[in-house]
């Protein structure tokens, strides 16, 4: 990929000529309506055909059922040709009068991927601003807000790039100090990380260090995809234009489904709709194996195995979705297990005890592979580095609160930031850590550089955190009754969950369900009626314990309160590899697994079935 110094990503270009398109607006002025270059008529009437007659139409209508016809039509040969039909895509050109593409925007296409550096240049500079009258320009309209000189210095960059390839340190020395520095006189960080290039023994060296692939790999056409968002859409058309809005139409009908259930991506044929008796509001089965308090339940990343601690300091392991009992692992003789994580493979499981221990555990047989050093206080939770065998701890000790581990026991790294800590998560991309403590604060790093990003004050006792799958949203549960969901760039609150109760002890919440479409908590206590941001409102006035809340994620609508355990339901998990199973624990030892009134009749049957001697393996 393209050599990024200031760390930011890029996406991969296109090397189809029809891929971007062009814009000649017949008044000459530039706008964001003007698409395209039509075409005179060549002697063809347009029309429709019946009966293998065609019918001609006196007029071309201007637009398809509302949408500017221009747009879709440019839009429809664009695709044609992303999905190999150049053939058709030049037949509907032809046939509509309009191109996707000018030569000018063709031709700087071209030099980009071609690397014709010198031409793309020249064409660059011709190009002409939104707004201003397109014959004082070339036919290149760049996009409003689009820096000139930071396009040349993309472009430059990978000319110096390629002849450092090539081995002609001396012309790359020549572009990057009278090309490329001038530009860059306010960026030394970017001079000084080019220069640093010259010194690479090898191409190899060089792509690794620049994070860069070459010019004969993907390079150009990621470069091209940069610069063409610099480009007015009106002449260059975003990439895979119609696939990004089929995209967006998929997801808004996801997110307007209230009891989204489904994890089958919609069909574009009809309107996507989940039926509600399909949403997990059953209980299925009751485990009821644990001797005390259950304070933790977790599936494996898998799906395929649930793990629960608590109370009665031991760890149980059941097979999903049979919930038979695989392991049952004394993990603390000296204290209660207050969290677990699974591993990235599965293959073990850390456990946090009051016992000041953390412990690694092989899953398949429920052996103990290593204990990590006493710490000085309990050891609150623990996550495990996304595709890596290192974890972290969180503790009540100021003075290891947060420490990284590999799995022989040494210690990576300590963060010097002395804070206790009750609970912890990372994002699965690895780029957040967020830690909480007991004074309402949230403490958010980046998980790469394990520097501390910034804190937020909660004005109230948090009591669990998580991050959703993408990455980009933080969910927090507090103890006066409302959950948050917080972006983690801006740091503002973009949804509140209202009403459940908190109190004095953890209460976990999660996200769950079919693209992760929901919000589900454990409760202890009353309800009131509250409101959430929208101005909805949320659970009627209802007094209970132990109940398990669910919302829908985007709007904050509540969907389902459901009595679970007496006198608290203390956490809940959604099944990663199926959207209509979750599990909640309480206080009253139990674990119970809920979903659909049709699985409740399979389980029932299933059950039956072997308790009759029906099954396999019987006479």
């Amino acid at each position: 990929m393209l050599a990024d110094v200031d760390g930011q990503e890029v996406s991969n270009g296109t090397r189809r000529v029809m891929s971007n398109g062009s814009a000649r607006p017949e008044d000459g002025f530039v706008t964001a309506a003007s698409n395209g270059v039509h075409k005179n008529s060549v002697g063809s009437v347009n029309g429709s055909s019946q009966n293998g007659k065609e019918v001609a139409c006196a007029e071309k209508l201007s637009t398809y059922f509302g949408h500017d016809r221009e747009e879709v039509t440019r839009i429809l040969i664009q695709a044609l040709s992303d999905m190999g039909y150049p053939a058709a895509a030049e037949s509907v050109s032809r046939d509509s009068g309009y191109v996707l593409e000018s030569p000018t925007v063709a031709a700087f296409r071209n030099s980009i991927l071609d690397g014709a550096w010198a031409h793309a240049e020249e064409l660059l500079s011709g190009a002409v601003s939104t707004g201003e009258r397109l014959q004082e320009g070339n036919g290149l309209v760049l996009a409003p807000g689009a820096d000139r000189n930071l396009m040349r210095i993309w472009i430059r960059q990978q000319k110096f790039l390629e002849l450092l390839e090539r081995r002609e340190t001396a012309r790359a020395l020549t572009v990057l100090r009278g090309e490329l520095t001038p530009l860059c006189s306010e960026q030394h960080q970017k001079v000084h990380f080019l220069s640093s290039l010259l010194m690479c023994q090898s191409p190899d060296d060089l792509k690794s260090k620049a994070n860069w692939d070459g010019a004969h790999g993907h390079s150009r056409q990621i470069l091209l995809s940069e610069l063409s968002k610099c480009i007015s859409p009106s002449v260059m058309l975003p990439e895979h234009r119609l696939a990004v809005l089929l995209s967006q139409v998929k997801e808004g009908q996801i997110l307007n489904c209230l009891f989204h259930t489904s994890a089958e991506p919609p069909s574009l044929y009809s309107d996507h709709v989940c039926d509600r008796c399909q949403f997990p509001s059953e209980v299925v089965t009751e485990l009821d194996h644990h001797s005390n308090e259950v304070w933790q339940i977790r599936f494996s990343n898998d799906g395929k195995r649930l793990a629960s601690c608590g109370m009665d300091k031991s760890v149980l392991i059941y097979s999903v979705p049979q919930f038979q009992l695989l392991q049952t692992i004394k993990a603390h003789d000296g204290g209660e297990v207050c969290n677990l994580a699974w591993s990235p493979d599965d293959s073990m499981i850390v456990t946090c005890g009051r016992d000041r221990k953390a412990k690694i555990w092989y899953t398949n047989n429920g052996n103990l592979m290593r204990t990590l050093e006493v710490f000085d206080e309990p050891v609150s939770s623990c996550v495990w580095l996304p595709g890596s065998m290192h974890l972290i701890t969180g503790s009540f000790d100021k003075e290891k609160s947060l420490v990284e581990w590999d799995l022989n026991g040494n210690v990576i790294h300590v963060w010097s930031k002395k804070h206790r800590t009750e609970d912890l998560t990372i994002s699965p991309d690895g780029q957040w850590l967020v830690a909480m403590d007991e004074q309402n604060r949230l403490h958010v790093y980046n998980g790469v550089t394990r520097e501390r990003e910034y804190e937020i004050d909660l004005k109230a006792r948090p009591t669990s955190i998580s991050i959703s799958q993408d990455s980009g949203s933080l969910l927090v549960n507090k103890v006066d009754g409302e959950a948050q969901l917080i972006d983690l760039l801006t740091k503002e609150a973009i949804q509140r969950y209202m009403g459940h109760s908190g109190g004095d002890y953890t209460i976990r919440s999660a996200f769950g369900g079919a693209n992760e479409a929901f919000v589900i908590s454990g409760s202890e206590g009353e309800w009131n009626l509250q409101r959430s941001l929208s101005g909805r409102a949320g659970f009627a006035n209802h007094q209970t314990d132990g109940a398990v809340y669910i919302w829908h994620k985007s709007s904050g609508i509540p969907i389902q309160r459901l009595d679970a355990h007496d006198p608290r339901c203390n956490s809940v998990t959604w099944n990663p590899a199926d959207p209509c199973m979750f599990a909640t624990c309480g206080d009253d030892g139990k674990i119970k697994i809920w979903s659909n009134k049709e699985r409740l009749r399979e389980f029932a049957n299933h059950k039956s079935l072997h308790s009759n001697g029906s099954g396999p393996g019987s006479p």
